[in-house]
């Protein structure tokens, strides 16, 4: 289950945008380890966006999910990824309080220093910097189950 640094929610204080790493695999292949996301903090949500919550049962514990679809007590959240779990299959509905802010951009570090072809280099800056847009289709995905 992707967890984030403990920065994100000690920089969340008054902010209105804050800074956050992906670590683990349930958000890929939106998101992959080590990705770095911009967020909104309190930004309305609506189904198919990326979000930051709070884990119901480890309230230390952050998380990031994609908001599916919206019931009764909350938001039902799934992980891209449909083998890695950690996600409302597991705990149910995610109360709209532990909901902390939306995801709006993801940016892939360079990874390793070593020498790079120039092809490489530029399949990267071109990859490296995205806006994460919302999934529509990820409640189709949970209707179908």
């Amino acid at each position: 289950m992707p967890e984030l640094s403990q920065e994100t929610e000690r920089g969340r204080t008054g902010a209105l945008f804050g800074l956050a790493e992906v670590t683990g695999p349930s958000m890929v292949p939106t998101l992959h380890h080590g990705d770095r996301l911009l967020l909104q903090y309190g930004a309305a949500v609506r189904p198919g966006d990326i979000v930051v919550l709070r884990h119901p049962f480890q309230q230390d514990l952050l998380v990031v999910k994609r908001a599916v679809e919206r019931r009764e007590g909350g938001w039902w959240v799934l992980g891209d990824n449909p083998y890695a779990g950690g996600d409302s299959t597991d705990y149910g509905v995610v109360p709209e309080e532990l909901i902390l802010g939306k995801a709006w951009f993801r940016y892939r570090p360079l990874r390793g220093r070593g020498q790079r072809s120039p092809v490489a280099l530029a399949r990267w800056v071109f990859s490296a910097a995205r806006p994460l847009l919302p999934d529509r289709s990820a409640s189709r995905r949970l209707r179908a189950r």
